[in-house]
């Protein structure tokens, strides 16, 4: 009897401490699932990045069309397409007849203009030589008349009439002496050699428009488009062939206003061109001084390695550049902002782990950050998880989580 007396008492003595323990037990898992779990990082000052997604197509070195300067026929097609082709080798010939026989007049006509010069000079020094010779035989007349009246052998009459022929025959020198003066060219040898000129200048004219006729490759390149057979009228200015340089390849981005003022000429970047799937280096050669008036935006122009004969141009390629945003400043991640009625909000977790609402100033965002400009001080901790369960005054369970990045 008594030994049951003092099962039963041990008995209830265990029904009773585990009924208190588990009540605890209870008590404390009710008081631990009231405060919220929160992650929470220690701000530091330290550089604020930004990453810049670029995407854009590939651009050839050059791209040049090539067009007719003057209507014809087309005599010879001398390339294909997708034939590689180097500086100054012959595409297109067009018909050169007409130019030709127009050559051809314009060579008589040159020496026409010489033999017409030649003889003109020859006529001009005769007729100076001829009034010269008259004019020295008529003042010898005068002279020798003059005498002749002072002793009464000839009459006044004819005294002056040689007078008169010496006077003539003087201005008739003096006429052709003005024209003979030196640094100067007698008119009618001067309108001859003007003729000549002009011959000469259609000739050359016509030499360069037969040339023009002669369609030759103004670089290296490839053949990237040709729609002209042999036989063919085709008028001025008509696209023929096109010539595609891919010696240097360029890629042209569209950025924003803030992702162009983190990008520098001289960046190194990787590019991968997402046909061929590969990546390849390139630089930053160029930045658009001013944005697009349509589009708003600035062109970013990125040179690739050249060598490279699989990149064509119009492949569509993509890059990232990590830009400077802000240099040692103090941001939190995305997730630890509030937004209510306008304004942002943190929470700063003091070392009591209670919550402390704090309303932030904002500045510059990346991808994941915010920069804060007003409102916390580095090496606070603020929650960046959970912060729609948390008040002022909330106590939580801090899961740490190490510095913000």
């Amino acid at each position: 009897m008594f030994g049951v007396v003092v099962v039963a008492v041990v008995f209830l003595g265990a029904m009773m401490f585990w009924k208190t323990h588990n009540t605890s037990s209870v008590n404390m898992a009710k008081v631990s699932a009231m405060k919220p779990l929160v992650a929470v990082e220690t701000v530091r000052r330290q550089d604020m990045l930004s990453r810049i997604v670029l995407s854009g197509q590939t651009v050839a070195a050059a791209q040049v069309e090539i067009a007719p300067k003057y209507k014809g026929y087309i005599t010879q097609v001398a390339v294909e397409l997708g034939q590689p082709v180097t500086a100054g080798q012959v595409l297109v010939v067009q018909d050169t007849k007409d130019v030709e026989f127009a050559i051809a007049q314009t060579m008589a006509a040159i020496r026409q203009a010489r033999a017409e010069t030649i003889e003109t000079k020859a006529s001009f020094s005769a007729d100076y030589q001829k009034a010269a010779a008259d004019y020295e035989r008529n003042l010898a007349y005068y002279q020798r008349y003059e005498a002749l009246h002072t002793s009464g052998a000839v009459s006044r009459e004819t005294l002056d009439t040689a007078r008169q022929q010496m006077i003539n025959a003087k201005s008739a020198l003096a006429a052709l002496q003005e024209q003979a003066m030196e640094g100067s060219v007698p008119a009618m040898v001067e309108s001859k050699q003007a003729a000549l000129a002009k011959a000469e200048y259609n000739l050359e004219a016509l030499k360069k428009q037969r040339e023009d006729r002669i369609l030759r490759a103004p670089r290296a390149g490839i053949i990237g488009y040709r729609q002209v057979e042999e036989g063919a009228f085709v008028p001025a200015g008509q696209k023929l062939l096109t010539i595609v340089d891919n010696g240097s390849s360029f890629i042209d981005f569209q950025v924003s206003e803030q992702n162009a003022a983190q990008i520098r000429t001289g960046m190194q970047v990787k590019v991968t061109i997402d046909s061929l799937g590969q990546e390849y280096p390139g630089t930053i050669i160029y930045v658009s001084p001013a944005n697009d008036a349509k589009t708003q935006a600035f062109t970013v122009r990125l040179v690739l390695m050249p060598g490279e004969p699989a990149i064509r141009s119009g492949m569509f390629a993509h890059a990232d550049i990590t830009g400077l945003l802000r240099k040692q400043t103090i941001f939190v991640v995305k997730t630890a902002i509030l937004e209510k009625n306008g304004k942002n909000y943190v929470f700063v977790i003091n070392d009591n782990n209670q919550a402390e609402q704090r309303l932030v100033a904002t500045g510059q965002r990346n991808d994941d950050s915010v920069e804060i400009l007003a409102g916390i001080n580095e090496g606070e901790r603020v929650a960046v998880s959970n912060i729609a369960r948390l008040k002022q005054d909330t106590v939580v369970e801090v899961e740490a989580r190490g510095t913000a990045l």
